[in-house]
């Protein structure tokens, strides 16, 4: 059944998902909007708008006076893993019977890339004094949003694990190691961004809260 023909001229609007359905990368038959596969890479995309915030509350800060070196740092950062999650987003959205037309980097997640977030996250670890609590997020508006990305990541990482179940070139692959250790970096950045303007994070039990202990938490280490 052909589609009907939009009643205005658009330059984005096709009309060819009016019926649910969603084509992918590729092509490929089209698959419906909540199939394993577009809840995967749908939530990486929610992922990569939450980072537009982080961004956005540093270029809030920017307004005032130029970022100092650490914050400068940090909006690089984000910058690159959204750009990066764009590489993710694509092999999620990959057809599986034309995976072997990805591209490193562009739109198959590479080695390279997972060595580099370890890196970051060395880096950042090297910066920060690790946490021994839990913490409750929201010390800022910068480390809050770091914080909300960090947990879209992590649905995205669960639809992604659901997703290789039924994808045997996924699970092989570097996709999950990436958004794994991504979600790590975002829970250490969302400390850095707390530290570098000074706060002190709230504990989420607050009867452990103790004079001079200025941080709280290693949730994600359970999950990492």
């Amino acid at each position: 059944m052909s589609e009907p023909p939009l009643d205005y001229a658009s330059a984005v609007a096709t009309g060819k998902g009016d019926d649910g359905t969603t084509g992918l990368l590729f092509g490929g038959e089209r698959v419906r909007k909540d199939d394993l596969r577009t809840e995967a890479y749908g939530a990486v995309d929610e992922a990569v708008a939450a980072l537009g915030l982080a961004r956005a509350e540093l270029n809030v800060v920017a307004q005032d006076a130029p970022l100092p070196p650490r914050l400068d740092a940090l909006n690089a950062t984000v910058l690159r893993v959204q750009r990066e999650l764009f590489v993710v987003g694509a092999e999620l959205a990959t057809n599986p019977e034309a995976r072997d037309k990805g591209r490193d980097d562009v739109s198959r997640v590479s080695p390279a890339m997972v060595a580099g977030i370890d890196a970051l996250l060395r880096d950042a670890e090297s910066r920060i004094e690790l946490p021994r609590e839990f913490i409750v997020p929201g010390e800022t508006r910068l480390s809050a949003a770091l914080e909300l990305a960090r947990t879209v990541l992590r649905r995205a990482e669960r639809r992604a694990v659901t997703l290789s179940e039924h994808d045997q070139a996924l699970a092989g692959g570097q996709s999950l190691k990436y958004l794994n250790r991504l979600a790590d970096l975002l829970w250490v950045l969302a400390r850095d961004a707390e530290q570098a303007e000074a706060h002190e994070a709230t504990v989420a039990r607050p009867d452990r809260r103790r004079p001079g202990h200025t941080t709280a938490t290693i949730e994600e280490r359970s999950e990492g």
